[in-house]
């Protein structure tokens, strides 16, 4: 398939703009078009260094996705929505979303190849067939998937435009005093360790995330997140920004397991967005699990 896009900014890499322009395609699949000579403007071939114009315009051909060989795997799923277009999961806390290394199967993706059958899309061409969005493997909570193309680049179209609102509850740790608040703070990696992510200048992007206050507590706070852009970690990065680190989350919190939770006390609780065919809003929302609720019972109200 064939698209083709009209830069809109100056001196952007070519392969973050193919991947902000181009519903559905990562910044890592922008690359891989660029190093194979998938991009062209004017016939001639656009290289992974360049930069962009405005009004430039830019050829991509889109190879098809290639056959997945994942095999379908019978995982319970606990879904919360579903039509010929997508479906809704309230994902439980341990579950990788998709294939990666040290996680071959098992994951949220081989339940889905399973439930869904051949119907989930398959943008990018990559081991991730219907997924638009993830969370992280010890993070709960809803995701929505895609079970066509169409569907798949009009949900990614309303993440990138931050119009597919994504609501979470957190425990951090401390005594958040405002009531309501904003971390407008880019992110990137972890300047000395690839495997994290940091507020940084360095290499990063923008990063939003809303927060207020549900419940303070002594010693923690029950905070609801909205996400207004969806790096990675972001939650649990600009919450450890503030010192108010989500409890349980040795990699950016406390280093040692708090309450009996050795990962993050964080829950993806609801959706909101509008329906790729009908047009419609849709709202999901999901309970908070029981690991969640245990850890809030044994809290102390201020």
């Amino acid at each position: 398939m064939t698209t083709t896009i009209q830069c809109d900014r100056d001196g952007e890499r070519l392969d973050a703009a193919l991947s902000r322009l181009i519903p559905g395609l990562t910044r890592s699949a922008a690359q891989r078009l660029l190093e194979g000579g998938l991009v062209t403007s004017g016939g001639a071939v656009l290289r992974k260094s360049g930069k962009t114009v405005p009004g430039l315009t830019v050829t991509v051909d889109l190879p098809d996705p290639q056959p997945v060989r994942l095999a379908p795997q019978d995982i319970p799923l606990d879904v919360r929505y579903e039509d010929d277009d997508l479906i809704v999961v309230n994902k439980p806390k341990g579950l990788v979303v998709h294939p990666a290394a040290g996680h071959p199967d098992g994951t949220l993706v081989n339940a889905l190849l399973f439930h869904c059958g051949a119907s989930l899309s398959g943008i990018n061409g990559e081991l991730r067939p219907g997924i638009v969005h993830r969370i992280d493997k010890d993070t709960s909570g809803l995701l929505v998937a895609a079970k066509n193309d169409a569907a798949h680049q009009a949900l990614a179209a309303q993440l990138a435009g931050h119009s597919l609102s994504r609501i979470y509850e957190a425990i951090v740790c401390g005594g958040v005093r405002e009531d309501s608040g904003t971390v407008d703070a880019p992110i990137g990696r972890h300047p000395s360790d690839r495997k994290r992510m940091a507020v940084t200048e360095r290499g990063s992007r923008p990063a939003v995330t809303h927060y207020e206050v549900i419940a303070r507590y002594r010693g923690y706070t029950h905070i609801r997140c909205r996400l207004e852009t969806g790096r990675t970690h972001q939650i649990r990065v600009h919450m450890a920004y503030r010192n108010h680190p989500i409890l349980g989350d040795l990699v950016y919190g406390h280093k040692k397991s708090e309450l009996g939770q050795d990962s993050q006390c964080l829950h993806a609780r609801e959706l909101r967005f509008t329906h790729p065919r009908t047009g419609l809003p849709v709202t999901v929302a999901c309970e908070l699990p029981d690991y969640f609720l245990r850890v809030l019972s044994g809290l102390t109200p201020l």
